[in-house]
């Protein structure tokens, strides 16, 4: 058995997210607030993808388990994970907030927005800076299909055109994020686990 299966094994809690960029998001938020998920035993775990949530209840969510659940998600992506939850047996689950009674949190529209919101344009855009992407940011902007859209709708696409971006961009943000600015369904999954 890897090491990597070994620490599921030992899981005693299991944050199911859609990404790896949603991983590191949430690992680096756990960092900031001081805390150990490995010593805590709590594992979150990329799922390629809001579709294979079903795979992953029926791995670990029996109800009865001593596994404990927790998720993140987009909002597009709720209606994959109530069906989900309810076919594995965790009861009703039909609006935003049953999702939140079972542990899972949705992100409006989505984990980058929700960190750009928290940050706000200028803040975002010295991280680029820094990174060294402004000007291809810049460049972005003036293209035909950017042009009508706000910076904020802009810097999510922007995330997104790049392979690799959003996953080099979310530890970044949540780490330039004032605490009191953390996104409700960050600070909302964070208590929970």
């Amino acid at each position: 058995m890897t090491e990597v299966d070994q620490s599921i094994v030992d899981a005693r809690t299991i944050v199911l997210v859609e990404g790896v960029s949603d991983q590191l998001a949430v690992e680096t938020l756990a960092e900031r607030c001081g805390r150990n998920l490995a010593a805590e035993r709590v594992r979150v775990l990329p799922m390629g993808g809001a579709t294979n949530i079903g795979h992953f209840l029926n791995r670990f969510g029996r109800p009865g388990s001593d596994i404990r659940l927790a998720g993140l998600c987009d909002a597009a992506e709720a209606g994959f994970f109530r069906r989900a939850l309810e076919r594995a047996g965790f009861g009703s689950v039909q609006t935003g907030s049953d999702l939140e009674s079972k542990g899972f949190y949705v992100c409006a529209p989505d984990l980058e927005d929700e960190l750009i919101r928290a940050l706000g344009i200028s803040a975002v855009e010295r991280l680029l800076e820094l990174e060294g992407d402004l000007f291809s940011f810049r460049t972005f902007q003036q293209q035909p299909a950017q042009r009508g859209r706000s910076d904020q709708a802009r810097l999510r696409r922007f995330m997104g055109t790049r392979g690799g971006r959003k996953i080099h961009y979310a530890p970044l943000l949540v780490r330039a994020l004032e605490p009191a600015r953390v996104p409700r369904p960050l600070r909302s999954l964070m208590r929970h686990i």
